[in-house]
């Protein structure tokens, strides 16, 4: 069977912990293979992003082009587009194409500097929501998106479905900062889904919102339904945290490769303890 073929469009992150780094080896942790368009490159460490500088626009899509016509691809992944033109470039980039596109809108670093120019969030709404087989924003990113107060299972969904009105074919919203048990809700256009874990212990996360869109990605590329491979990304990020890495004086980066070693010793997706299964609301 030929390896699923993964476009990656986001930032490097020097420290290994998120972007391009972590898209890299969750992809190669699920089997597939990953091509990068590098759209930003960052000096950060574990506990701050120092420094941006954003890829000029030209040299983008000159990346994109190549990738395109010789590898080519069976999904997409956008993260961190640090302007409006790269936005915009990357819409117009994405719109041909008859692949799944997974849309990460890193709007902040988990430290919280900004990673994206206020007009690129409007860019942002108006053309690559639209192109979206799944967005995948926290609840930050989603009250930012949508306008709404985010900070509960229900207004999460009103969320989710708030997003495909705008144009996503599906959202996911990430509950990772609830307070208590964390919970994630998709809408797939159709149906609600919740998925709820216990909340792990270990304080190395970062890195965890690009390892889930790019395994949903790398999942879709291979064939999977969408809420069946939310379910299995889910596994791969909770293994992935429980394996955090314990690098710099922050919050050390999870560790993807951790799901592809449990894979090996003999253990499989489905005898992984995470939790009950997604319960689907009507």
């Amino acid at each position: 069977m030929a390896v699923a073929r993964v476009m990656v469009l986001a930032g490097s992150d020097s420290g290994g912990g998120a972007g391009l780094q972590a898209d890299l080896l969750t992809v190669a942790a699920l089997g597939g293979h990953a091509c990068t368009v590098v759209t930003a490159l960052t000096a950060q460490d574990t506990q701050a992003v120092r420094g941006v500088w954003p890829v000029p626009t030209e040299f983008v899509a000159a990346q994109f082009q190549a990738v395109r016509d010789d590898i080519g691809l069976d999904a997409a992944k956008t993260g961190m587009l640090p302007s409006a033109a790269h936005v915009e470039l990357a819409a117009v980039l994405l719109a041909p194409l008859a692949v799944p596109v997974v849309v990460d809108p890193v709007l902040r670093a988990s430290a919280g500097q900004s990673l994206m120019e206020p007009e690129a969030l409007e860019a942002l709404k108006a053309r690559l929501l639209p192109l979206a087989s799944l967005v995948t924003p926290n609840l930050a990113e989603a009250e930012a998106l949508t306008g709404l107060t985010v900070r509960g299972p229900a207004a999460m969904a009103q969320a989710a479905r708030a997003l495909v009105e705008m144009g996503a074919k599906a959202a996911l919203v990430k509950g990772g900062h609830l307070e208590g048990q964390p919970m994630d809700v998709l809408f797939d256009g159709w149906r609600e889904w919740r998925f709820s874990a216990p909340r792990l212990a270990c304080p190395h996360d970062h890195g965890t919102g690009c390892t889930l869109a790019s395994a949903v990605a790398t999942l879709l590329a291979q064939g999977w339904e969408l809420t069946k491979a939310v379910e299995r990304a889910r596994l791969l990020v909770r293994r992935a945290i429980a394996a955090g890495l314990p690098l710099g004086r922050g919050r050390g980066p999870v560790r993807p490769l951790a799901d592809l070693e449990c894979r090996l010793a003999g253990g499989q997706a489905e005898e992984s303890p995470v939790g009950p299964p997604a319960c689907p609301v009507t």
